[in-house]
């Protein structure tokens, strides 16, 4: 179980790294189709991953891994199906943001269950450290969401691609 934990964690980071570089683009102004892909496809794997840890109940990060799913689903189908065409755009910077900031929020719980520092702060993370930590968390995403709906501009969806 120690190898798939680890592929599992490694998968979520490499979802992380690249979303945050697809932040980037949408609040540049840039589509970056790699890294667009890269993004998509390994939190897409994080999450179905996350299901095949042993458990005997569903737990809070099966409802955010079923929740990252149907937003990844609607990331997919605006960006590839649909080109980012009208209301599409919209739907997929949001999708995406939300399945980026499920991830993060994913490793702000693990970090402070694994780590012990941050565990001696918030050992049943409903101390004061880990709703600031959380909620500093989504204040971030909500502006990084804003900055990239008004950045992300429907004719990046028609614009040349940027392989990078």
């Amino acid at each position: 179980m120690a190898t798939y934990t680890a592929l599992h964690v490694v998968i979520s980071l490499i979802g992380i790294g690249s979303g945050l570089v697809v932040v980037a683009g949408l609040i540049g102004g840039r589509r970056f189709d790699g890294w667009t892909h890269l993004f998509l496809a390994s939190t897409v794997a994080t999450s179905v991953t996350g299901f095949g840890f042993p458990v005997d109940r569903v737990l809070p990060s099966h409802i955010v891994g079923a929740a990252s799913l149907v937003a990844l689903a609607v990331a997919i189908t605006a960006r590839y199906r649909r080109h980012l065409a009208g209301g599409w755009r919209t739907a997929y910077v949001l999708a995406a943001m939300l399945s980026l900031y499920f991830n993060v929020f994913v490793a702000v719980v693990q970090s402070f269950i694994r780590i012990p520092a941050l565990h001696a702060l918030a050992p049943t993370q409903s101390e004061t450290p880990f709703a600031v930590a959380q909620l500093s968390v989504l204040i971030v995403f909500l502006a990084l969401s804003i900055a990239a709906l008004r950045k992300f501009k429907a004719d990046v969806a028609t614009a040349t691609p940027t392989s990078v």
